[in-house]
């Protein structure tokens, strides 16, 4: 950067390169030589990273038992809100019978108004409810 007074006013010059933080990193660590640890690097003073050996594995960080906890009561919370949804849903007239799309499309509505079409949907928020209970009760047995 360069800084320079013309007339009275100031005038800020940049340059137009970019400046490099870093050299480029090799693709793999045998593609490209491995400098010695007495060599710069341009990384400032310290101990050169070690590349990693078949026998030095990474440990996975283990999940903390209360995220676990809230995840699954969350988890298990929405699953029977929606569940009970669908399963009230074709049984609720305000929803099932007036319903914006159903009066859209009245073959649709034909179909609707079908007492196993009704059936198939609160099984399924049945099934939903079944899975949302399994997950709880399976969870305490952990």
């Amino acid at each position: 950067m360069d800084l320079r007074r013309g007339g009275g006013v100031r005038i800020l010059r940049m340059s137009q390169q970019p400046e490099v933080t870093s050299h480029p990193l090799p693709m793999s660590p045998a593609s490209g030589p491995v400098p010695a640890l007495g060599a710069p690097s341009g990384l400032g003073p310290g101990p050169e990273p070690v590349p990693p050996s078949p026998t030095h594995r990474q440990v996975p960080q283990r999940i903390p038992r209360w995220l676990e906890r809230s995840e699954l009561f969350l988890r298990v919370l929405l699953r029977m809100y929606i569940g009970l949804a669908v399963f009230v849903a074709p049984w609720w007239p305000m929803f099932w019978d007036q319903n914006p799309l159903f009066v859209q499309f009245p073959t649709l509505a034909i179909y609707a108004a079908n007492g196993a079409v009704r059936g198939v949907v609160s099984g399924l928020g049945l099934l939903n409810l079944w899975i949302a209970f399994r997950d709880a009760i399976h969870a305490r047995d952990e």
